[in-house]
């Protein structure tokens, strides 16, 4: 049977089958993204609007709550309590500044996850502009994570 194909009734796949994403990249239809370069330091994803004067601005619990909602896909436990989060602060104005990081750089959500954490921020009452800048210093390392985080994973 040496050179002949086993036949299924999937398609061959062909290069056309992909869709280029620049250098260094493709997206299969089924599979999503794979061969992507690391998302880039600094790279700062942005989301929400600017509060009228004198609107009521978000508690740092609604904002802590908001991020607590997003998911790293291939990890049950939320990017807060993962230690994805190194700082967030919110200004006079209401907008809030969010610097984070991944579990890795060549992580398949990086170039998805900070605009996620940005609209869930933006989606807080009383919070304006968003910004998420994504960071690979410090490292991320498992000691990062809450109490709650190791117990939901049983690393104690």
């Amino acid at each position: 049977m040496d050179g002949d194909k086993v036949k299924t009734d999937k398609p061959e796949e062909t290069p056309a089958d992909y869709m280029d994403m620049g250098p260094g990249g493709m997206v299969h239809p089924y599979l999503g993204n794979f061969g992507m370069p690391a998302a880039e330091e600094g790279m700062t994803a942005r989301a929400g609007t600017r509060l009228e004067e004198g609107a009521a601005k978000a508690t740092p619990e609604a904002v802590e709550d908001s991020l607590r909602t997003v998911y790293d896909p291939e990890i049950p436990v939320n990017i807060y309590d993962l230690g994805l989060i190194y700082s967030c602060e919110m200004d006079d104005y209401g907008d809030v500044a969010v610097t984070m990081t991944l579990t890795a750089p060549a992580c398949p959500v990086a170039g998805e996850m900070p605009g996620q954490v940005a609209e869930a921020v933006a989606g807080v009452d009383g919070v304006g502009e968003v910004a998420v800048t994504l960071t690979w210093e410090p490292p991320w390392r498992p000691d990062m994570m809450s109490e709650d985080a190791r117990m939901a994973l049983d690393l104690f």
